[in-house]
């Protein structure tokens, strides 16, 4: 009598098992390496990247399993699907070539359509894999656009062979046009803005869990994906790209933070909340520095274990009758549920980037390089933005504190609690570990000067 959901949890607990020896391996293995005629390269940079990743999906994995029961969609394709997703992850976060770049996206993206909708009794699931699918395809198709003019202007798609190229001749006025194309699609995936229009409403419908991974690991291999074009490719034409990162970065920031405001639903919150911290992490790489390439691995690290953390308290938000996602339900928290509600608090603090706690660090990274590469204006921005976002955060830490108890929630699955709390530790206690992830982090930025 092994059951069908027998079969999903031995299936998940391998695939879990896969991506911790997958990142237990890429932690011991120093050196360089190169793969199918240069298309995909191994280096310290991507080693930190794909450590992220899989932390990501592995976490999301693991805090998915007792979500996908009560809602019926713990198929066993779950896990395989979200494996696929990770080896498109690993190939994006190694392309060397514009074709392995596009194979790993391509991978990634196709998992994710059917992962949005893999809650086939729930309309808003449906709704959101079939939008996320469309606009996805439009930012594939954009994106294949560019790389046909790049291609077409280099006569090359390996990345190396692009900046010797660039670097030799002139540069034409399509090849412009091919970069920008590039940087939509790949900023359609990290969701910054103008090519947000999907995120609010995937977040919304997709089942959490989903949502979960979404906002965690394929950021981390999309950010990586555009460091490695701007930083490898396109490193010649710097001037051109700096300004359409600056320009999305701002755009990311300010729409993150206002837009934000006036949400009620936690699940679109974080979704504009990530568009918000997308704009924050493109400041360092529109540095164009060393110091700037550090700052985003790090801002990434950062915001990885703040969203982790943040989606595991979104699970718990649980009564008798299922999951709710309003703020409105949160009110009285600290008095029905203290331990939760304190976490929440610490984590909703770091991503308003309040010091000492992990968020602010991050921005002190980043700011902190976009001065030093003398573009006062966007650190300015950039600070303004995160004094307009810490406006949401504080709300939602004023509805558990000081608001009417409404009833608790049901007690937390032993994973989420786990998860919870270290992440609440990290961010609580970040400024003590803060050094080992700096020089990681500055081994990692080392690979791109």
């Amino acid at each position: 009598a092994y059951s069908r959901a027998n079969t999903a949890n031995t299936v998940t607990g391998l695939a879990v098992a896969v991506l911790a020896i997958v990142g237990a391996w890429l932690i011991f293995r120093t050196g360089q390496g190169s793969a199918y005629g240069n298309a995909f390269i191994q280096d310290s940079f991507g080693r930190f990247m794909k450590v992220l990743a899989l932390v990501g999906s592995a976490v999301t994995l693991v805090m998915s399993m007792r979500f996908a029961k009560a809602e019926r969609f713990d198929k066993f394709e779950y896990p395989v699907l979200i494996l696929l997703c990770t080896l498109g992850m690993m190939l994006m976060i190694s392309a060397n070539s514009m074709i392995g770049l596009y194979l790993g996206l391509e991978l990634q993206s196709l998992a994710i359509y059917v992962l949005c909708a893999i809650n086939r009794d729930n309309l808003r699931s449906t709704e959101a894999g079939l939008k996320y699918f469309v606009l996805g395809a439009l930012s594939s198709g954009m994106l294949l656009y560019g790389i046909s003019l790049v291609y077409g202007y280099t006569g090359n798609t390996g990345f190396q062979e692009i900046a010797t190229a660039l670097g030799s001749g002139e540069r034409q006025l399509g090849l412009v046009f091919g970069l920008v194309f590039v940087l939509a699609g790949l900023a359609f995936k990290i969701s910054a803005v103008p090519f947000h229009m999907w995120t609010p409403d995937v977040y919304e419908g997709a089942p959490t869990p989903v949502t979960a991974f979404l906002a965690a690991a394929p950021k981390m291999a999309a950010m990586a994906l555009i460091v490695r074009v701007t930083m490898g490719a396109f490193k010649p034409i710097a001037a051109d790209w700096q300004q359409i990162i600056v320009f999305i970065s701002i755009a990311s920031m300010a729409l993150g933070s206002f837009a934000a405001i006036g949400q009620t639903n936690i699940k679109r919150l974080m979704a504009y909340s990530s568009i918000g911290h997308m704009g924050y992490a493109l400041v360092g790489l529109a540095a164009n520095s060393q110091a700037g390439v550090r700052g985003v691995a790090i801002y990434m690290l950062i915001y990885l274990v703040m969203t982790l953390g943040t989606f595991a308290f979104i699970l718990a938000m649980r009564r008798k009758e299922g999951n709710v996602e309003q703020i409105s339900d949160l009110a009285g928290l600290s008095s029905t549920n203290p331990v939760m509600a304190t976490i929440l608090t610490i984590l909703m603090f770091s991503l308003a980037g309040i010091p000492p706690l992990a968020g602010f660090w991050g921005k002190w990274y980043v700011f902190l390089a976009a001065i030093n590469a003398n573009l006062y204006a966007l650190a300015i921005i950039g600070v303004l933005a995160s004094v307009v976002g810490a406006y949401y955060y504080l709300r939602i830490i004023k509805i558990m504190w000081f608001d009417e108890p409404v009833g608790g929630f049901v007690p937390m699955a032993t994973e989420l609690r786990v998860v919870l709390g270290v992440s609440g530790a990290f961010v609580l206690f970040y400024v003590l570990i803060g050094g080992p992830i700096g020089t990681y982090a500055e081994a990692a930025a080392k690979t791109f000067f």
